[in-house]
């Protein structure tokens, strides 16, 4: 369980996480803002609390059995390099130059940023590709695990139901996929483009250890992150979160999915974040 100070410094670094996406998306002009408050708190916690990997972008002595991650919703680019940078694998002030021409921060991830493992983009491979990797560290008979997180969207993508088929079948039980559960996507509602509940009871169907939390409570997250990590099965992780946490206007809002703030509310939602 998280301690008092860690829940405090958790708070102190998702709220730093929401000004650099803001920041981030309104400088550029470019960018998915929803998708990236949404999964804020998980990935938060995912990489300061529960993985295993490089500190301040230098190798550790076990850095050869690090923990991987795979962003599949890779165009929630902009909590993925705040986070990096918190890390320490580049600095702060490169954040500024996300979607820019010529930069190594690219609207979806890319091999160019330190601390990027799989370059993403194309949703519905993220799952897959973390299969892959799963197997070739069981095959070296190297301890790491891997993560991937998906958006509740790309759930629709057939690939990514071939790869939840795969994990049990080849005991893939390093192996731990997020799904940010924040029931939107570009187009509108999930269970209207394309329903996907009672979406725990089809994944277990696939023989997967599901576990449903509130995306948003640091302690929820974590316990399920450490009790996957344990697990001998592949574990999904169905966090419930909001579309645009942290930002009342953007808040269960589809329309902030991929929009760029202007001026006016930009302003406002960084007075929010204060």
């Amino acid at each position: 369980m998280l301690t008092d100070n860690d829940i405090k410094e958790l708070e102190e670094l998702c709220l730093e996480n929401r000004r650099n996406i803001l920041d981030m998306v309104y400088e550029a002009q470019s960018g998915h803002i929803g998708g990236s408050l949404s999964a804020c708190e998980v990935l938060t916690v995912l990489f300061h609390k529960c993985m295993k990997h490089a500190v301040k972008g230098k190798l550790s002595e076990e850095y050869p059995h690090r923990d991987r991650f795979v962003l599949s919703k890779g165009h929630v680019s902009p909590i993925y390099y705040s986070i990096l940078a918190q890390l320490g694998f580049f600095e702060k002030s490169e954040l500024k130059t996300f979607r820019k021409l010529g930069t190594r921060l690219q609207g979806h991830p890319s091999l160019w940023a330190p601390g990027v493992e799989v370059a993403t983009g194309s949703l519905g491979q993220g799952l897959s590709i973390a299969c892959g990797i799963a197997l070739a560290l069981k095959l070296d008979k190297n301890p790491a695990n891997v993560f991937v997180m998906l958006g509740d969207g790309e759930l629709q993508e057939g690939n990514v139901w071939e790869a939840f088929m795969q994990a049990p079948h080849r005991q893939l039980n390093n192996l731990v996929a997020i799904i940010d559960r924040n029931r939107l996507q570009i187009d509108g509602s999930t269970e209207t483009v394309k329903s996907l509940d009672d979406l725990a009871a089809k994944i277990k169907a696939f023989n997967w250890k599901v576990l449903e939390i509130n995306g948003h409570d640091f302690n929820e997250i974590y316990s399920a992150i450490e009790e996957a990590k344990a697990s001998d099965c592949p574990v999904a992780i169905i966090a419930n979160t909001i579309k645009g946490k942290g930002v009342s206007f953007m808040e269960n809002n589809a329309g902030w999915h991929g929009k760029a703030p202007g001026k006016d509310d930009y302003e406002k939602a960084i007075n929010e974040l204060r």
